[in-house]
């Protein structure tokens, strides 16, 4: 048989499906770019989270049974930077690694047994106390500047309070009663918690201001392009 000849309008047909194929496959290598991007800074970002929380268990003082150490600031610090998901993968990550033999608790402590000690239920609080924090920081994004600073504030406070709910029951079965576990797992704390809730509060909304600000300049510099 004779090969056809292609009409002109066959000629612009298989142009343009080209041409569509060629446009798909540019916006399928952006969305791939994006996502990997996306999971790099995610990767990053938790990786980061594990590093403070095991930098801030090694800033302590051995009270006993519950030593005194700046990880309650660092839970607050990675839910609110990270969000509530990445900032509890990495309280999950850092538990794990804990576990697992990485001298990421406090003064470099690891093992199972400090997770079954009287010091277990505060760590396992973490996990929940990161996600609260995470969630009324985003939820204050949207908000005014007065609500922002309170929607954080109490974001801090039920943050901490989730990590006592947890820790004190917990403390409770080691000490023998919950008003033993009371008296050594949250009065010798309660003022420098409230003073590592303070700085939480002052650098994550510092952090949301200048995002805020850098949103709001790149939206003007659009509208001029």
């Amino acid at each position: 048989m004779k090969d056809r000849l292609s009409s002109p309008r066959q000629v612009r047909y298989q142009g343009a499906a080209v041409e569509a194929w060629g446009s798909r496959a540019c916006c399928w290598k952006g969305v791939v770019q994006s996502r990997s991007a996306w999971w790099g800074l995610a990767v990053a970002g938790v990786s980061a989270g594990v590093g403070l929380l095991a930098a801030s268990a090694w800033l302590s003082v051995p009270f006993y049974p519950v030593p005194m150490t700046m990880q309650t600031l660092a839970v607050l610090l990675v839910g609110g930077l990270l969000g509530p998901w990445a900032g509890a993968a990495a309280v999950v990550s850092y538990l794990v690694a804990g576990l697992a033999g990485a001298p990421f608790f406090h003064n470099g402590t690891f093992g199972p047994a400090i997770l079954l000690g009287p010091t277990g239920g505060y760590l396992v609080g973490f996990v929940p106390a990161a996600v609260l924090m995470g969630l009324f920081v985003e939820k204050s994004r949207q908000a005014g500047k007065i609500r922002q600073l309170v929607l954080v504030v109490v974001g801090a406070f039920l943050a901490e309070a989730v990590i006592y709910a947890v820790g004190v029951p917990w403390l409770s079965v080691h000490v023998g009663s919950i008003g033993k576990a009371f008296q050594l797992g949250v009065t010798p704390f309660v003022l420098g918690d409230l003073l590592k809730l303070a700085v939480a509060v002052a650098a994550l909304e510092v952090r949301t201001s200048v995002g805020c600000r850098r949103n709001a300049l790149q939206g003007k510099e659009r509208t001029h392009s």
